[in-house]
């Protein structure tokens, strides 16, 4: 058995989607986001439903806990499927909950979800920081920043969804150091997301290195994931298109290590590529064609729980406990 690592939490959130479909008000600047699915919405949106389930249950197979809700589309949030980037969970029992760009994607926020973590792991606080919206301040979670969580540092891509006094404020309460670089990609577009370029792996790092724009920040990148340890494993252009950076190590039944992915991610990766990955965690294709039709992939999907399990307890005895909900706007 593998020893424990904080990169590599055991257990997610997941949100199953009833009315899935490409965001009109995030394809301006994601361009890994489809205008059509090419096929009905409501096909789209059954076919988006289906994919959760099944991945769900993958991840569950091999041991990974997973908390699964649903998405009721009572309201119109295309993109709940990503839940990711609107809360983060952090050893020592931290929430944030996050500042979302699309004013769509701001309805995303769950309290139900909140307090499930409450319940089920030990929270301490939870810092929100959705109020910097009013001052058009961006900050969103773990698809703007990559959080080597062994080393303490938010790697970030600097976009309108990465506002860099949030990026600060955020660095602060959670004790991490900031490294934030512009990117560009063969169109001089930035990426909307640190999360489709770069992943970290407890031994590994996916990255689409020659994206970051300043060949001295990009050397400097390199070499502080080299000093945590991690070996490079580097990503081309195609390779990026196709989501392989947008994977996520967990951890799964008798402590092994897993690499989730797309099947489309896992294609691309090269035979030596896969045997780097594979000396210290089990790919584990997931095939979500329909969700990564909204520009993100399974890293996305994925809320890891980096909190402490709580011992089984009754309801009715949780119903006294308090838990501060800090306001960090």
């Amino acid at each position: 058995m593998l020893p424990a690592s904080l990169q590599a939490p055991t257990a997610v959130v997941m949100v199953r989607p009833q009315r899935f479909r490409p965001n009109p008000e995030t394809a301006a600047d994601n361009a890994f986001q489809a205008c059509t699915s090419g096929q009905p919405p409501d096909a789209t949106a059954r076919s988006a439903h289906a994919e959760v389930s099944a991945a769900a249950a993958r991840l569950e197979a091999a041991g990974v806990r997973v908390h699964l809700f649903d998405d009721d589309g009572a309201q119109d949030t295309p993109d709940s499927v990503f839940p990711n980037n609107w809360f983060s969970t952090h050893a020592g029992g931290h929430v944030a909950l996050y500042p979302m760009f699309a004013p769509n994607r701001r309805r995303e926020r769950r309290s139900d979800i909140i307090e499930m973590l409450k319940r089920e792991y030990r929270v301490q606080d939870v810092i929100d920081y959705s109020g910097l919206e009013h001052d058009d301040m961006f900050l969103e979670g773990t698809g703007a920043m990559v959080l080597d969580h062994i080393a303490r540092i938010a790697y970030t891509a600097q976009s309108n969804r990465a506002d860099p006094v949030a990026l600060e404020r955020f660095c602060t309460h959670f004790n991490y150091e900031p490294m934030a670089f512009a990117t560009a990609d063969a169109q001089g577009l930035p990426c909307y997301h640190t999360n489709v370029m770069l992943c970290l792996g407890t031994d590994f790092a996916l990255g689409g290195f020659d994206l970051i724009a300043d060949p001295r920040r990009r050397e400097a990148v390199r070499a502080r994931l080299r000093e945590s340890g991690r070996v490079l494993i580097e990503l081309d252009a195609r390779q990026i298109g196709e989501f392989a950076g947008n994977a996520l190590e967990l951890t799964g039944r008798d402590g092994q290590r897993l690499l989730a992915l797309s099947e489309r991610a896992c294609a691309s990766l090269s035979t030596a590529q896969k045997a780097t990955i594979e000396r210290s965690a089990t790919l584990l294709p997931l095939r979500v064609p329909t969700i990564e039709l909204a520009g993100g992939s399974v890293r996305c999907m994925l809320a890891g729980i980096h909190l402490a399990r709580r011992p089984s307890v009754p309801a009715q005895a949780m119903a006294g406990r308090d838990h501060v909900l800090v306001c960090a706007v």
